[in-house]
């Protein structure tokens, strides 16, 4: 090679940096953008008998300063990142819900309740009846309107869904073309695609935000996307296909399928972690449902315990009260895959042992199943969880999803509008014969749970004593009772009712217990219905409504901190690995002006030598003249 190849050999070299370097320039802002570098070799040498004559210079190639180990953890860091941004998006609105001190249930079940005890100390107070009624369906509206706002929250995550779905597809599809771009193009020239290989980086880094995605790179340089536990997204030039169905098992909640060939398969959750997808999901499982379930149960509690109370009183016109509330039975739902045939009849039979979990049931049997309780995996009996389950005519493998308290804040509603039926007098009473000689007194008397109670309730019942000690009984029906002992103090009951005689009754003396004729300034049921909001009824009765109320809004409020906390720290360190990413391939515009100024001269001086080598050339052609 002559002077003018090895000047020529510069100066082509000079250009491809300054070229490269112009590149990283206008790209500086471009997302996903990876700097490059040419990278020059000098020419085989040329032995002559001087020694070796070097032979100029040349680009072998164009690289990219790109970290696989680091683009991965980017990936990893943004994937947590964007699955704690959407739990926490949708967790916060629970939380600001549930714990608005206006907005919430709390005041609504404190108003409740002290016009209970309104009605407890003026139980014939037309005015004081109607506050009650007033009160409890502003409960019942709050009760209403907290399920409803759940319910759009849960719409949204369904529409997340949906999007992310839609969202993950498209990233796969344009992955998987360019992959067949980056094998025609590296196949055709040996060369890396730099761009190309950008995009598709870039494509994954947004699909990575989307869903937890694992990449192999192969040796033609196709990259295989997999998602969760290895759930094949892309293979090379071929992309899997997402959609977003109700549920086999709940109709009005979406499952994200897999869609081939022979059809589609529901993804398990193991398979969508990660990202946006899976901070939604986990939401929904975690946080939502047990929260709806959660207000449900107080609604289930509170209207059947307060029902019950009430069922065990009597109204202004002198009737047995009647029910309270009306109240959500337990939501069974049939798997779509069922044989036909198979019926489920669901009811509580102990709302204090009611959880916040939905069920798995599954036939063994035409009238036989097990029942998984959801939130943890146990295998239980309906008894223990405070339902009733019967089940006929299924199919072995047959399945339901139980949710016995989903339903119970929306379908909670008022049962009565007449104030004078709200039952505030107890409907017996005890009193002692005036000419009595002791000293022996009776109480009021009380009607026993659980209703409806012994239908001789209001059966007129005598207790004489036949001596200190003991009394006979008369009036309750079969076998009237003789020669009782008598315990000062102690419960007496008969008819579904108990008494107190306390005191010193001598022979003679007789007390009777009656129907609670004329009792409309009677408020000993209101006192037991105000006594239930301090009560221990929910939750394993180990709480109360409120307290009931309390835990969730706890739960939810320490869950939301628990996020919050987490989600900064993600975000610090994902800003620290974009750091370090960019430290290595970001483009630096004060290193590309010195690498301009740099080729510049390089160019300049190549430039010169071709000069240099024009005038030898000259100088030599001239000596012949």
């Amino acid at each position: 090679m002559s002077i003018f190849g090895v000047g020529i050999s510069a100066l082509s070299t000079a250009q491809a940096g300054l070229l490269t370097t112009g590149h990283n320039i206008s790209n500086a802002n471009t997302t996903g953008f990876n700097r490059q570098q040419i990278v020059q070799n000098a020419n085989t040498p040329l032995f002559s008998g001087g020694g070796y004559i070097g032979q100029g210079v040349q680009v072998t190639t164009v690289k990219r300063l790109y970290n696989d180990f680091v683009a991965d953890q980017l990936r990893q860091e943004q994937t947590q990142g964007s699955y704690l941004d959407s739990y926490l998006t949708q967790v916060t609105q629970l939380d600001d819900m549930l714990a608005d001190t206006s907005a919430g249930l709390s005041p609504s079940l404190q108003d409740f309740f002290t016009n209970v005890n309104g009605i407890a100390g003026d139980p014939s107070s037309i005015p004081a009846r109607q506050s009650l009624l007033s009160g409890a369906q502003s409960m019942v509206a709050r009760f209403q309107a907290l399920n409803n706002r759940m319910q759009e929250i849960r719409n949204g995550v369904n529409g997340q869904i949906t999007s992310s779905v839609g969202s993950i597809n498209g990233y796969a599809q344009q992955i998987a073309y360019i992959n067949k771009q980056i094998m025609l193009t590296q196949a055709s020239s040996s060369q890396p695609a730099n761009d190309l290989l950008d995009q598709r980086d870039q494509l994954i880094s947004d699909l990575s935000k989307e869903i937890n995605v694992t990449v192999l790179k192969q040796d033609n340089g196709d990259y295989n996307i997999f998602m969760g536990n290895g759930q094949s997204l892309v293979l090379g030039q071929q992309a899997f296909t997402l959609s977003a169905a109700p549920s086999a098992a709940d109709p009005q909640q979406l499952d994200v399928y897999l869609v081939n060939g022979a059809g589609s398969s529901v993804l398990a959750p193991s398979s969508l972690q990660g990202g946006t997808l899976g901070g939604v999901l986990a939401f929904r499982s975690e946080m939502l449902d047990s929260a709806q379930n959660a207000l449900g149960r107080v609604a289930i509690g509170l209207a059947q315990t307060l029902n019950d109370q009430h069922q065990l009183g009597q109204d202004l016109n002198g009737a047995l009260g009647g029910t309270l509330f009306n109240m959500a039975v337990p939501k069974v739902i049939s798997n779509t895959n069922n044989a036909v045939g198979g019926t489920v009849t669901a009811s509580f039979s102990d709302v204090g042992l009611l959880t916040t979990s939905d069920y798995k049931m599954v036939a063994t049997g035409a009238a036989t199943f097990t029942l998984t309780r959801l939130s943890d995996g146990a295998v239980v009996t309906p008894a223990s969880e405070g339902l009733t389950i019967n089940l006929a005519g299924a199919t072995a493998g047959d399945s339901w999803l139980v949710e016995p308290t989903r339903n119970g804040a929306r379908d909670i509603s008022l049962a009565i509008t007449d104030p004078t039926k709200i039952a505030a007098a107890a409907p017996i009473i005890g009193s002692a014969t005036l000419a009595n000689a002791g000293s022996g007194a009776i109480s009021a008397g009380s009607v026993n749970t659980p209703p409806p109670p012994n239908a001789n309730l209001q059966q007129p019942v005598t207790i004489t004593f036949t001596g200190a000690g003991t009394f006979d009984v008369t009036g309750v029906g079969t076998g009237n009772p003789v020669g009782v002992a008598y315990t000062p103090g102690g419960n007496i009951t008969y008819n579904g009712w108990t008494v107190q005689i306390s005191g010193a009754p001598v022979a003679g003396d007789t007390f009777t217990v009656g129907p609670n004729t004329g009792g409309v300034s009677d408020g000993r049921n209101a006192l037991q219905l105000a006594a239930l909001q301090t009560a221990t009824t929910l939750d394993q009765k180990t709480t109360s409504y409120q307290g009931a109320y309390g835990r969730l809004v706890s739960l939810v409020g320490n869950k939301t901190r628990e996020i919050q906390v987490t989600n900064q720290a993600q975000t610090n360190l994902v800003s620290q690995t974009q750091q370090a990413q960019q430290s290595l391939s970001g483009v630096n515009m004060d290193e590309e002006a010195a690498n301009l100024m740099r080729y510049q001269q390089a160019y300049q001086a190549a430039a010169k030598m071709i000069q240099v080598a024009t005038t030898c050339f000259d100088t030599v052609l001239g000596l012949g003249k």
